[in-house]
C-alpha cells in the first residue's frame, strides 16, 4: 500500500471551517499527532510518501480532498473551497510516479468536488453532494469513471462537511455511519455499524488492509466496531479535528502491485 500525506502547515489555525466552531489549535501538538498518524500507517503496511507542508495553505494537510485515486486513473479534484485549489499540484506530481501522465485526469470549471465526498465500495462510487461538492462535480466524475466500469451515485448530505464525515468503509460490505447526516437507505444491502449517539463525529474511519484507524476520542463507537469484529487502531487527532479533519482526510491510500504500478 502507498499512503500520500502532507506535513502540517504552521498556518493550520487559519483553516476553512463550515460545521465546526473555531477554537485554538496547538500547532506543535498537531504536528506530533500527525507524525504518530503517519507512523500508524507504516505499522499497518503502508509506504508513506510525506509531502512538505505548504505554509500559506492551512488545509493542505487534508490531502485526501485534492485527488480521487481509482484502479485505472487518478483524478485531480476541483475543491469546493476556493482557497484550496492550488493544493493539488505537488500531489499530482507524486501520483505520476505511479501512474502515467495520461491517466491523471482533472476536474475544473464550474464543477466542484472534494475527495472527502467520494466513498468507494467495490465498483460503486458514492459521492456526497453538499457543502463542497456540486452536481456538476458529480457529473464530471461520472464521465470519467463510468466508462471504466464504475457506478457513480450522488448522495445528498446535510449537517456535515463531507460524505465521509457521515459514512466510511470499515470492512468488506460494512460501513460505519452517522444516520443524522445521510439517508442510510442509499447504501442498500450493505451492513451498517451506527455511531454511538453520544459521539456525533465518530463515523470517519480509515480502513488500511485488515485494520481500521479511528479517532481515540470516540471509545463507545470504537467498541461497536470491535463488537462487529473489526480490528481498530485508535489515534489521537484532537488538534486536527479542530480544523474539521479526521482519519481519512490526512492521506490518500491506494494499492501498488508487484510491478510497481497502482492497482
Amino acid at each position: 500500500m502507498i499512503a500520500i500525506t502532507r506535513d502540517v502547515s504552521p498556518s493550520l489555525a487559519r483553516c476553512e471551517l463550515s460545521f465546526v466552531q473555531r477554537s485554538a489549535i496547538d500547532i506543535e501538538r498537531a504536528v506530533a499527532q500527525h507524525t504518530h498518524y503517519c507512523r500508524t500507517l507504516r505499522m499497518l503496511g503502508c509506504d508513506v510518501i510525506a509531502l512538505p507542508a505548504l505554509e500559506d495553505m492551512p488545509d493542505a494537510v487534508f490531502v485526501e480532498d485534492v485527488a480521487v485515486v481509482l484502479d485505472e486513473v487518478a483524478v485531480m479534484t476541483h475543491p469546493g473551497a476556493v482557497s484550496r485549489r492550488q493544493e493539488g499540484e505537488s500531489v499530482a506530481a507524486a501520483l505520476r510516479a505511479f501512474r502515467t501522465f495520461r491517466t491523471v485526469r482533472t476536474i475544473d470549471g464550474d464543477a466542484t468536488i472534494d475527495g472527502g465526498d467520494v466513498l468507494r465500495v467495490d465498483r460503486t462510487l458514492f459521492v456526497g453532494q453538499g457543502a463542497r461538492t456540486n452536481a456538476a462535480g458529480i457529473a464530471r466524475l461520472r464521465e470519467i469513471a463510468e466508462p471504466l466500469g464504475y457506478r457513480v451515485q450522488g448522495v445528498p448530505t446535510h449537517g456535515c462537511l463531507h460524505l465521509k464525515s457521515a459514512a466510511t468503509l470499515v470492512a468488506d460490505g460494512t460501513l460505519l455511519v452517522q444516520p443524522a447526516w445521510v439517508d442510510v437507505a442509499v447504501f442498500g444491502g450493505l451492513r451498517q455499524v451506527i455511531v454511538d449517539p453520544e459521539e456525533e463525529h465518530a463515523a470517519n474511519a480509515l480502513r488500511v488492509g485488515a485494520g481500521v484507524v479511528h479517532p481515540a476520542c470516540f471509545p463507545r463507537t470504537r467498541q461497536r466496531l470491535q463488537d462487529a469484529g473489526i480490528d481498530v487502531v485508535a489515534v489521537d487527532l484532537s488538534e486536527l479535528q479542530k480544523a474539521e479533519g479526521a482519519t481519512t482526510c490526512c492521506s490518500i491510500v491506494f494499492a501498488r502491485d508487484a510491478s510497481g504500478s497502482v492497482q
